[in-house]
């Protein structure tokens, strides 16, 4: 059975104690305040308390680190954890800086330690069953989502309203969504502190016409926790605060009679679903990503997504509600590890991390927001698009073409001559690889030169891919055969009469001559 141990124990940190020992999980506790800490062991004598964060860091029988300090330290005590190699869930925000976050997504991957974020309402049972409800299209084509969070308290000094109520409301929209916003814009208001605003309003706008409103305040008369989803067919209303039929939908309609819109209102039909207290799912789930390693639903990259959003609105915020373009005006630093060597010149995008010894060769080029791991080797001539990921011990040579979001596993192999032989140059034959959009190369892996990866395809690990690979199709062995097909999200899906839903994401796919295409 793993451990773990839970950094803070103010306000949320003890729920995250109950919720872990209830487990069977807990090992230990921290806080920065000995008497907090000696009042929360009071209730778990069997927990170990530990004098200093590096001595708990230190404790090789501690598996996982929870940790629950205020968001202002997030970014110190998270790279202290993950440095220390433990694996890290840290309650949102990740970071109070774009750049910070950054980082940390990318020590967890030099590592190759887990990194969740504490975004709760993606594993409320109500919320999941929402996500299915618009994956399936019940509710038609969105219109526009609205979203309150309000309550009389808990003020805070270190973050404003914005940091701290709107992150909840940020990731489930994405989540329903599936899309970044293009737009954003925050207006709000300071009443009980100077400069620290105790109420916003924010606006996103999303490339396929959505729109939404966060309204969040810590200055209110009573509590709200509400989000209104409107459709072109139906509106569902998630209510969190009522202590039963939290999720209604409506089969409201607009009817337009001599150019008129005229409102036909229904009864509301009420969903049930399960109900599970959202943290100790939340918890389990990190026990259960310990355990399998696999990634978790809410990993740093989602928390970074957040992250970067957050950022946006507070430079909004700033600059009295002004609408401001993701991509615009938001400069995203260049990282290169100073044990890296990069040759000039080359083509290096903002926002990509380049980690130790890791050696680039003039005349490459490398999209933005890529992240290359430690010792990996990208050849003149190589060509990397956006949003990459390169694990470690990874060689990209001339001849090689990835498109964006391709992953590339540990120390797999790319090959660009197809006949070697030491005392014969052949780079006049140098053979072109092409890795299409989105598609997975696991760890160990061997791509063998003049093959086509399809888009979003999935190599698994180990395998040798010695012809053209399908777009969407899952291959494994050696030679690599096609063995089955995957959904963009990278969940297996089953073809039936030549259509496939996937049961994860609620994506559709259809199967003819042509190959597998997206619906």
């Amino acid at each position: 059975m793993v451990k773990v141990a839970v950094v803070g124990c103010g306000y949320w940190g003890k729920n995250l104690v109950r919720n872990f020992s209830e487990l069977k999980a807990l090992h230990s506790l921290y806080d920065v305040d000995e008497k907090k800490a000696q009042e929360v062991k009071a209730h778990y004598p069997q927990v170990k308390l530990s004098p200093t964060l590096s001595e708990l860091f230190r404790d090789p029988s501690i598996d996982g680190v929870i940790i629950a300090t205020p968001a202002e330290s997030h970014y110190r005590v998270v790279k202290e954890a993950l440095t220390a190699g433990k694996d890290v869930f840290v309650e949102k925000p990740l970071a109070l800086k774009v750049r910070e976050g950054e980082e940390l997504v990318a020590l967890a991957k030099e590592r190759e330690r887990l990194l969740m974020v504490g975004h709760l309402l993606e594993y409320h049972p109500g919320i999941l069953k929402l996500k299915q409800i618009v994956s399936n299209g019940e509710l038609g084509k969105i219109n526009y989502i609205h979203s309150t969070r309000l309550n009389l308290g808990k003020f805070r000094t270190e973050e404003n309203i914005l940091w701290s109520f709107a992150p909840h409301d940020i990731s489930v929209i994405l989540l329903l969504l599936g899309e970044m916003p293009k737009e954003v814009s925050a207006h709000g208001g300071s009443y009980l502190n100077q400069g620290i605003a105790d109420v916003t309003m924010t606006t996103m706008d999303f490339p396929s016409g959505v729109k939404s409103h966060i309204f969040v305040s810590w200055l209110h008369p009573y509590k709200e926790q509400k989000l209104v989803i409107v459709g072109d067919r139906k509106m569902a209303v998630f209510d969190d605060v009522v202590p039963k039929d939290k999720l209604l939908l409506f089969s409201h309609r607009i009817d337009w009679i001599e150019r008129v819109p005229i409102p036909r209102k229904e009864d509301a039909e009420v969903i049930p679903f399960d109900m599970e207290e959202p943290l100790k799912a939340e918890c389990r789930h990190f026990l259960e990503c310990l355990q399998t390693r696999r990634r978790p639903k809410t990993d740093g990259e989602n928390g970074l997504r957040v992250l970067e959003i957050l950022e946006l609105c507070q430079r909004s915020l700033q600059e009295g509600g002004k609408v401001l373009t993701f991509g615009k005006g938001v400069a995203r630093q260049l990282f290169i590890h100073e044990t890296a060597c990069v040759d000039e010149p080359v083509e290096i995008g903002g926002g990509t991390q380049i980690w130790h010894y890791s050696h680039i060769m003039s005349g490459a080029k490398i999209g933005r927001d890529c992240i290359l791991g430690q010792n990996v080797f990208v050849g003149s001539g190589a060509v990397l698009g956006n949003r990459i990921k390169v694990q470690n011990n990874v060689s990209i040579y001339a001849g090689v073409i990835l498109e964006d979001d391709v992953f590339c596993g540990p120390s797999m192999v790319f090959t660009n001559v197809f006949n070697p032989r030491s005392f014969i140059s052949r780079k006049k034959e140098f053979r072109k690889t092409l890795v299409k959009k989105g598609a997975t190369i696991g760890a160990n892996a061997t791509i063998v030169c003049g093959n086509e990866i399809g888009q979003y395809a999935f190599i698994g690990a180990n395998s040798v891919v010695t012809n053209d690979v399908p777009d969407y199709a899952l291959v494994y062995g050696n030679p690599g055969k096609v063995k089955g097909w995957v959904c963009q999200c990278a969940e297996g899906i089953t073809f039936r009469s030549g259509k496939a839903v996937c049961q994860a994401c609620g994506k559709r796919y259809k199967k003819g001559r042509d190959g597998v295409k997206l619906i």
